[in-house]
């Protein structure tokens, strides 16, 4: 079973950045697409990036195009999310998510921890 462990997130003032990092347990992180969600308090979570098991496409929610980067390593089985000019509407809690096959914004069946993103004004 794919484990995918979190690290980064935290509390960040508004114009901000931050980098999320999510470290997956398998030696076939390439068959695997990687997405990131977010969930704030009383909204529905939404995907805000995904990629391809090569890197080659990805995908941003309109919200955070031009904003947020995401990226992966497969030296080290690990996704990136790279978070700048962050704003308080990006304050939420912050999961990554893979999938076997090709990259989607939903059928995602393996869950990270998650991570708190707070954004000050």
């Amino acid at each position: 079973q794919v484990r995918l462990v979190q690290s980064g997130g935290g509390l960040v003032q508004a114009g901000g950045s931050l980098r999320l990092s999510c470290a997956a347990s398998t030696r076939t992180f390439s068959r695997y697409s990687m997405g990131w969600f977010r969930q704030a308090p009383g909204k529905e979570r939404e995907c805000v990036a995904s990629i391809n098991w090569s890197g080659s496409t990805t995908y941003y929610a309109d919200s955070v195009k031009g904003r947020f980067t995401i990226s992966r390593e497969s030296a080290k089985n690990t996704v990136y999310l790279q978070m700048n000019s962050l704003n308080p509407e990006d304050t939420a809690v912050y999961y990554c998510a893979a999938r076997v096959g090709y990259h989607s914004v939903d059928g995602y069946n393996i869950w990270g921890q998650g991570t708190q993103v707070t954004v000050s004004s």
